[in-house]
């Protein structure tokens, strides 16, 4: 676990911008974006399609590098790093959820789980209890060796944050968790990741345009044309 110092951010986002391509076909996916996300926070962010979004999770996520502006992780500044040290980053500090579940479709529930335990460096033995602790945790007592395909939607969500949770990751970073579940699962698996923040102290920062869920945010962000704001849960 990332040690977290107090008065210290989540995730301090300063002056952070985003162009794809070049020239007379270059596309600004973020303009001079501010953000501040104290730790054990659960916020929402919301907005048109090709608002950008999904462009900040995934720089938020260390998956892509800004063209300008800061991103620290709990005091680490994460934009100045290699290409090389993004693995390493995304397993010490950040735990996905994916809109489409990516759980992998010959492996167990537990065994989607372990992986990224062993990634971790875990053991089979310790990471295989781990496991099943995390997925007791979200609701799946007795699914353990279920495949995908024998799951319901809202089952393989809970998986998938199974896996987000594995190794104790301090950030939590959900894309669109609940566009493919109805109502009543959207809510619970979205109660799951504002738990995590109340009682566990992660920091989780979800993406979605899903009104039916706003109601638990702590704060709601509003992005429309690269550009940030704050709205009213």
């Amino acid at each position: 676990m990332i040690p977290i110092l107090r008065n210290q951010a989540a995730v301090e986002v300063k002056q952070l911008s985003k162009v794809y391509g070049s020239g007379a076909t270059a596309f600004t996916a973020l303009r001079d974006v501010d953000m501040r996300v104290e730790p054990g926070e659960f916020i929402m962010l919301e907005g048109p399609s090709g608002s950008g979004k999904t462009t900040l999770l995934s720089i938020l996520g260390c998956v892509l590098s800004p063209t300008a502006g800061e991103v620290r992780l709990f005091g680490e500044n994460v934009s100045a790093s290699k290409d090389s040290q993004l693995p390493q980053l995304r397993l010490s500090y950040i735990g996905f959820v994916f809109q489409g579940h990516n759980l992998v479709a010959s492996l167990s529930a537990r065994e989607n789980v372990m992986l990224v335990l062993q990634l971790r460096g875990w053991s089979v033995r310790a990471a295989r209890q781990e496991a099943e602790y995390l997925l007791d945790q979200v609701g799946l007592p007795g699914k353990a060796d279920s495949k995908p395909r024998d799951l319901s939607g809202g089952q393989r969500q809970r998986v998938a944050i199974a896996r987000a949770l594995a190794g104790g990751p301090p950030l939590i970073l959900a894309d669109e968790p609940t566009a493919a579940l109805d109502a009543e699962n959207g809510l619970k698996v979205t109660e799951i990741l504002r738990q995590l923040a109340r009682e566990q102290g992660r920091t989780v920062v979800v993406v979605t345009h899903d009104n039916r869920i706003f109601h638990l945010a702590d704060r709601i962000l509003h992005i429309e044309d690269g550009r940030m704001r704050e709205a009213k849960p």
